[in-house]
């Protein structure tokens, strides 16, 4: 067998390299390239390496929880066919990426961590930045990766390489068992040499599947959907990243049944489709809140029916409701008794199409459907033109960048207020338009979200609408951008403080304790002015090209010209915080405290006991169905 001697981190980037995935007869390169920050415990090893290597791009960020960030949205604007590799050193250089790795595990979003590790011989121990332990010599800071990664292993020899990279991409690569990956690598190992086997580093592709139905479920499912009088999608990520958009428009015309999309599933339908109600859940619309109060039977299409899909379990309050849950992961399909379509969401809907033929919701609940679409659309009409202030209202922005959007552009947010009022007002008029970072809700998300999508489809504007809290946590990728020669569209919206926490704040009765930018007063307390955070300047020092918006006017205008800018260019506008936009028909648990010396909280406390009551145990319903 011919071998080829180099380095494991030579070895690990030519096999890296090499691997592509395939479905439905079109292949894609699986690894872009990597990110990261060298320091000591990567520079020799896998620094040489990519100095080597120079057709496997590096790209330098800013903090290493960026390059993961950055990873991440792009894999997800690529429904997990593509990818980057993140590196960095050893202690804090690898415990950055830990958020990162987080996001991605529980997003089902395919990253590849390679953090620095400690020498794997042992002697020159405790070197820099090593964690030491006085019961084992075999752990370091990196093991604190295991319960975010998918997949999990220490390379303490270059021979080991050859097993662990094959474990690793068959992981990145499942539809149902993907997210991050960590190969911690010792620094020594790294540069250390050992006779490969030239078939390593050949072209391999993996053929990604779509697994179909089993034929027994797909027909009680039918039947069940057959006898549903008031039945209820809910379309969530699986439908993106199984490129099943179609297939689901097609169903719900043929049928009628109407869609409630979660954050991770918005864009599985054009917001204009007949039997799009939009958004389900807390963050939800009238009309699919109702629609899933209601519903007989709810279809889970690709979602894990997080809590702010359910609304703390509260949302499906029909007392004979029955779940049918299509997912690729069996965890999934599972889950509220449903009976379990362990399957592609693609290939199920069409499967299910076909068994539906002759099925129609019936004429007064078509009636409904249309009633409730026709209300949310005057509803979000009112909100985009309220002309509130200056301040104006963050309704008001949502509603001017979604009108001066092309429908191909892309929207970007992860936390705060934002992702309620994007995923209620929202316009999605393409697949993929809409990119929420909601799985884990990471602040600083958006910046290096943005850089990954447009690296992921440049074809594509990409609006990174970001409030303060976020920018203020992770800014610094807007200097990659520009080293990068990356465009980008930000929108910093400035609202003195943590909005949405402040909001939830007062709606528990603890009065935004601890959420505005303020400064700290003779009380003692964080009540004095707003602190003169001046954003326009910070983006100005990053290189962006900037613009500082007071009025409606100003904003439509900074907003219009971003078109044709042809760098990285930021609007700064003031929005007033307490002008929101309302919530409708929901409710998510927030435990408030069973005592306390405040009236507001016990006067909380009395509504939480009441609504909490709602909550239920789809597990052991009578409607389940699994018998």
């Amino acid at each position: 067998m011919r071998s080829e001697r180099m380095t494991m981190a030579q070895a690990l980037v030519a096999f890296l390299k090499n691997q592509y995935v395939e479905r439905d007869g079109t292949e894609h390169k699986f690894f872009h390239g990597a990110w990261g920050i060298f320091g000591h415990g990567c520079i020799a090893g896998l620094g040489q390496a990519l100095q080597q290597h120079t057709d496997f791009p590096y790209y330098q960020s800013k903090n290493e929880q960026a390059s993961v960030h950055i990873a991440t949205a792009f894999a997800k604007t690529k429904n997990r066919m593509g990818t980057f590799a993140c590196i960095s050193s050893i202690g804090p250089g690898a415990t950055n990426m830990i958020t990162g790795a987080a996001t991605a595990t529980i997003n089902r979003i395919p990253v590849l961590l390679l953090p620095g590790d400690i020498f794997a011989r042992r002697n020159v121990a405790p070197v820099l930045q090593q964690l030491e332990l006085e019961h084992s010599q075999d752990m370091s800071v990196n093991d604190a990766f295991k319960p975010v990664s998918k997949y999990w292993d220490r390379i303490n020899r270059p021979d080991q390489l050859i097993t662990s990279v094959v474990e690793a991409m068959r992981v990145l690569t499942s539809p149902a068992h993907t997210g991050a990956v960590t190969l911690a690598l010792p620094q020594d190992v790294q540069a250390e040499a050992w006779n490969y086997p030239a078939d390593m580093f050949e072209k391999r592709v993996w053929h990604i599947a779509r697994p179909e139905p089993e034929l027994a479920m797909l027909a009680r499912a039918a039947d069940t959907i057959r006898s549903a009088k008031r039945p209820f999608i809910v379309a969530g990520g699986g439908v993106l990243y199984s490129e099943a958009s179609n297939a689901l428009a097609a169903f719900c015309a043929a049928t009628g049944i109407p869609v409630g999309e979660t954050q991770a599933g918005k864009g599985s339908l054009a917001f204009d489709h007949p039997q799009n109600l939009g958004a389900v859940g807390v963050t939800g619309t009238p009309g699919a809140n109702i629609a899933a109060r209601e519903a007989d039977v709810v279809i889970a299409i690709g979602t894990r029916l997080s809590d702010f899909t359910t609304a703390s379990k509260t949302a499906f309050q029909n007392p004979n409701v029955r779940f049918i849950n299509i997912n690729v992961a069996e965890f999934d399909a599972y889950k509220h008794a449903g009976l379990p379509l362990v399957a592609d969401a693609r290939a199920a809907l069409e499967e299910l199409a076909a068994a539906l033929t002759e099925y129609k919701v019936n004429a007064e609940y078509a009636n409904c459907i249309g009633v409730w679409k026709d209300r949310w659309e005057k509803e979000t009409d009112r909100i985009f033109a309220i002309k509130h202030g200056p301040p104006i209202s963050q309704g008001e922005c949502v509603g001017v960048v979604n009108n001066l959007a092309r429908p191909q552009d892309i929207v970007v947010n992860a936390a705060g207020s934002l992702p309620g009022d994007l995923h209620k007002l929202w316009r999605t008029r393409q697949p993929g338009g809409y990119h929420m970072e909601y799985g884990y809700s990471c602040m600083g998300y958006e910046i290096a979200g943005g850089l990954g999508i447009k690296m992921a489809d440049p074809s594509r504007e990409v609006y990174v609408m970001v409030g303060d809290g976020s920018f203020l946590m992770m800014s610094s990728e807007i200097t990659t951008a520009i080293q990068e020669g990356v465009k980008l569209n930000i929108i910093v919206l400035d609202n003195h403080g943590f909005s949405s926490i402040g909001g939830l704040s007062k709606s528990i009765g603890s009065h935004g304790f601890g959420t505005d930018y303020r400064y700290r007063n003779e009380s003692g307390m964080h009540f004095g002015d707003n602190l003169p955070i001046d954003f326009a300047k910070l983006c100005e020092g990053y290189g962006a090209k900037t613009v500082r918006a007071r009025t409606r006017e100003e904003f439509e205008a900074a907003v219009a010209g971003m078109k044709d800018a042809t760098q990285t260019t930021c609007v700064v506008i003031e929005v007033d915080k307490e002008m929101r936009v309302p919530g409708y028909e929901s409710w998510w648990d927030v435990p408030i405290s069973e005592v306390s010396e405040i009236d507001d909280i016990r006067a909380a406390r009395i509504d939480y006991e009441e609504a909490v009551k709602k909550e239920r145990h789809y597990e052991v319903a009578a409607g389940g169905g699994q018998q």
